[in-house]
């Protein structure tokens, strides 16, 4: 508790700060960006927002800004600005991973799976160490009933992460409709250690937890 409370502080001087700076040099597209990140981690998303379009004003070639504006709309549920700030994102950098990978995400919101998993797949080409994304790709392998390659990918995210408690969800749902319940279990009783919110109905079917 006492930690935490030192971090609320240090991050509330942060966030003064950076307010103060701005005040001197107004046209800073880094400083707007990084008081961005900090109304988005005190959970203001509509300053935050308002941040991240001034920080493209003055740099409209700060990838990151359009990445992490993409983020908040997502949180605000405006799917299509999150994929039009990720898209953008590509046009200033077509092999950043995260905004192929976020692009994806959004996309297979929007139910279009195969453009979404093409995007996974892109990010992974760049960079094939990313448990989060191995196993979203694993969890949209699982809703076109491919159980095979959802099994594969969450077992790859695995090989990165073992704590990764999605992956542990999604193969416990994979194997499962497979009709292996033994593993199911085994993957059920690991996500529920980890602290996922395993489905009770399902936990109690397998006897898990």
């Amino acid at each position: 508790m006492e930690e935490k409370k030192k971090e609320e502080v240090t991050e509330d001087k942060v966030f003064r700060a950076l307010r103060k700076q701005l005040l001197a040099t107004p046209y800073s597209a880094p400083l707007h960006y990084n008081l961005g990140l900090a109304y988005a981690r005190r959970g203001q998303l509509d300053e935050s927002i308002t941040c991240f379009q001034q920080a493209i004003v003055y740099d409209p070639k700060l990838v990151e800004t359009y990445i992490n504006l993409g983020g908040i709309y997502l949180r605000k549920g405006n799917i299509e600005a999150c994929i039009e700030a990720n898209q953008k994102a590509l046009e200033i950098n077509p092999n950043h991973p995260l905004a192929h990978s976020n692009l994806g995400f959004a996309l297979i919101q929007q139910g279009k799976l195969d453009e979404g998993m093409a995007e996974y797949q892109k990010a992974l080409e760049i960079d094939p160490n990313q448990a989060a994304v191995r196993a979203n790709l694993g969890g949209a392998y699982f809703q076109k009933h491919d159980l095979e390659s959802a099994i594969r990918e969450n077992l790859k995210a695995l090989d990165l992460n073992p704590s990764f408690a999605l992956a542990h969800n999604n193969l416990l749902h994979a194997y499962r409709a497979k009709g292996d319940l033994e593993a199911a279990k085994t993957h059920c009783e690991k996500a529920t250690e980890l602290g996922f919110q395993v489905n009770p109905e399902i936990a109690k079917e397998l006897g898990c937890g």
